[in-house]
């Protein structure tokens, strides 16, 4: 070969890799500069802290923290349903409620982790309006408000039709038939629509208890009411 050959050789393989490849389009700017790594379209802003986060938080703060007031906003309406759920009425669920986020506050340091925030929050929700309807049983014998008060009451999301008042009527007197914590593990696993695991952290018992107890619950209302709930068959989870 000659040497005219050899320093063409030469020169090309010191030519840097990519060199016959064209930069795609749009990984310039016009003025062949990169791109700025970060354009108006992406948003920069921080992701929203989890419940989970925020609670860590909360055990850490003193009671002017801002990570409680975060959780309790948060929440608030989840808190207010499930105690209208479960005292009945807006007057009692109001107090429930205010309890329940006294008692937040309070054990805002004993949310361990082992379920998620609103399981938790849900368990320490249903143990305060037992406690408060179990009080409310004992310090007086009065019947229960009609079912028109608590549909008239009730939260959007639990509105009933009209048309539905009688049977609704029936639901509430089976449900009021049995005693404290098996209606409240009913109304958290049917109106609710808690799984068998999140009920076992709220109730403080196996998920083969909650379901095996719901199971007999069930056969107990059928009997009385022409199985209101259907078979146990159809039940998935």
């Amino acid at each position: 070969m000659t040497n005219e050959h050899h320093r063409r050789v030469g020169r090309a393989s010191v030519r840097p890799a990519g060199f016959f490849h064209r930069a795609a389009p749009g990984n310039r700017s016009r003025q062949g500069g990169r791109r700025p790594r970060h354009s108006a379209l992406v948003n920069d802003d921080p992701p929203e802290p989890t419940d989970e986060e925020l609670a860590a938080q909360a055990a850490r703060e003193g009671s002017d923290g801002v990570a409680f007031t975060a959780l309790m906003e948060r929440h608030r309406e989840r808190v207010w349903r499930v105690c209208w759920r479960l005292m009945g009425t807006q007057h009692d669920a109001e107090d429930a409620a205010q309890e329940v986020f006294v008692r937040l506050f309070f054990d805002r340091g004993s949310f361990a982790g082992r379920s998620a925030y609103t399981t938790w929050l849900h368990g320490v929700a249903v143990r305060t309006c037992l406690t408060l309807r179990r009080s409310r049983s004992r310090r007086r014998r009065r019947e229960e408000p009609d079912t028109d008060e608590r549909i008239a009451s009730a939260p959007d999301d639990a509105a009933q039709p009209s048309a539905a008042i009688e049977a609704g009527h029936d639901v509430a007197s089976l449900l009021d038939s049995l005693d404290e914590e098996d209606r409240a593990l009913v109304l958290m696993r049917f109106a609710e629509g808690h799984d068998y695991d999140q009920l076992a952290e709220m109730f403080g018992i196996s998920a083969g208890a909650c379901r095996m107890r719901i199971s007999r619950i069930r056969e107990r209302l059928a009997a009385r009411a022409g199985r209101l709930f259907g078979d146990e068959a159809t039940e998935k989870g």
